[in-house]
């Protein structure tokens, strides 16, 4: 599933540096490439905005410092189409950074960075700056969820705990008074049968929840952090259970306070 190359997006801040160094790791792990792609806006069309840009690239590489193969790629156009765009063009992973609540090139944040990750062609890495890049892909936390397409992001968390002999955490927030939903169940079960079929280490996790409220962003976060995982894996679409706050804790796991990476698909 990760012989394509890693797509790496850049808005040529130190984030993306960031995002580089994940991209880096993952493919060192899967014998790979990387191409660093920059969206040139308005200001940047111009043959001497083309030869800065052109420029923080290459000199972006060299920070980098590392012997995976690095390809800079140059697109005009919205930012968010075009990154959206090439995901389709024979990519493994999008790997990219935000800002946190400001997100990326100043512009991503919130519904805007999940809005990307939603239009990506491939599952989808986000990092902040300052991660914790030891611990990148070597515990993944994967919340249950009741979507009928978690298929996708399975796979994805399958591949990469085998490249990075992760453990993965299939985490269950259970709300007090609550029953979860057949579908979540299935779901759970799904996720567990796959991973004793693929030989990966896991547990179940089944934490009461302290409070009433019925998000679940925030305990998922604690725990996560709690456990030292080096990334969240969550759905970017919304299932049908609880649709109408999904976007709003996705959000939150997106620009999580530890900074934990989270992969999305």
């Amino acid at each position: 599933m990760l012989e394509k190359d890693i797509l790496c997006a850049t808005d040529l801040t130190p984030v993306s540096d960031a995002a580089l160094r994940a991209a880096q790791a993952i493919a060192a792990r899967f014998s790979t490439g990387v191409t660093l792609l920059h969206v040139l806006d308005r200001n940047e069309r111009s043959a001497e905005g083309r030869d800065k840009v052109s420029q923080a690239l290459h000199e972006q590489i060299a920070k980098a410092g590392t012997s995976a193969r690095i390809s800079p790629k140059l697109l005009e156009g919205d930012f968010m189409k075009g990154i959206a765009t090439e995901s389709g063009e024979g990519h493994a992973l999008l790997v990219l950074g935000t800002h946190g609540a400001r997100g990326l090139r100043q512009n991503l944040f919130g519904a805007d960075i999940l809005k990307l990750v939603r239009h990506s062609a491939t599952p989808s890495l986000v990092v902040q700056e300052g991660f914790e890049e030891s611990k990148l892909l070597q515990r993944i936390v994967l919340p249950v969820a009741s979507h009928s397409e978690v298929d996708r992001l399975l796979d994805m968390v399958v591949a990469l705990a085998k490249g990075f002999a992760a453990d993965v955490h299939v985490y269950q927030l259970n709300r007090p008074g609550g029953s979860p939903s057949p579908e979540l169940l299935a779901n759970k079960q799904k996720m567990i049968a796959r991973l004793q079929a693929e030989n990966l280490r896991h547990e179940e996790v089944n934490e009461p929840s302290t409070a009433f409220s019925i998000g679940f962003a925030d305990a998922t976060i604690r725990y996560a952090e709690r456990v030292g995982a080096g990334a969240i894996a969550i759905m970017a679409h919304a299932s049908d259970e609880y649709r109408y706050i999904a976007d709003a804790e996705k959000e939150r796991i997106l620009a999580n306070e530890p900074r934990i990476p989270v992969l999305c698909a």
